[in-house]
């Protein structure tokens, strides 16, 4: 077997890897793409919230309000670090994927060497069994020539 086709299963794992990884990827980024909408939505409703002008006169409805501030200010704080975290989780994936694509690369690389490598000895091999059949036919020729004249 050819140094080339020895690499075709190893040039299979590696793409099989790189898809594999490209696939987390993609999920990795869709729960990010989500826990940022979250927040996002989560802000926006804090914002509103705080922002609302409400007819709040006893001091009992001014904690409840104080309160369920608090609380939303606490879900904000908890979803950026949600965020936070799948960010660097997609960085991580981001990282695997170009590894796992230059491995993939790299395969590619060696095995088209191989191949360059095993189609110039092929050439010399067909070159030299062209000049081989070109020696013989003069050889022939030679001879033919030789017995006619004598």
């Amino acid at each position: 077997m050819s140094p080339s086709r020895r690499l075709d299963p190893l040039l299979r794992r590696a793409q099989d890897r790189e898809d594999e990884v490209a696939k987390a990827l993609a999920e990795r980024q869709q729960a990010l793409d989500m826990h940022q909408s979250r927040l996002s939505e989560l802000r926006q409703y804090a914002e509103e919230y705080a922002n609302a002008q409400l007819a709040t006169t006893s001091a009992a409805q001014l904690l409840n309000r104080r309160a369920f501030l608090d609380r939303l200010d606490n879900a904000v704080e908890a979803q950026s670090k949600t965020v936070d975290s799948n960010q660097e989780r997609v960085e991580a994936e981001r990282a695997r994927l170009l590894l796992a694509s230059r491995d993939k690369a790299v395969l590619e690389q060696l095995a088209a060497s191989y191949r360059a490598q095993e189609k110039q000895v092929a050439d010399r091999r067909d070159q030299r069994e062209m000049d081989d059949i070109g020696a013989r036919r003069a050889r022939l020729k030679k001879t033919e020539g030789e017995g006619e004249s004598q």
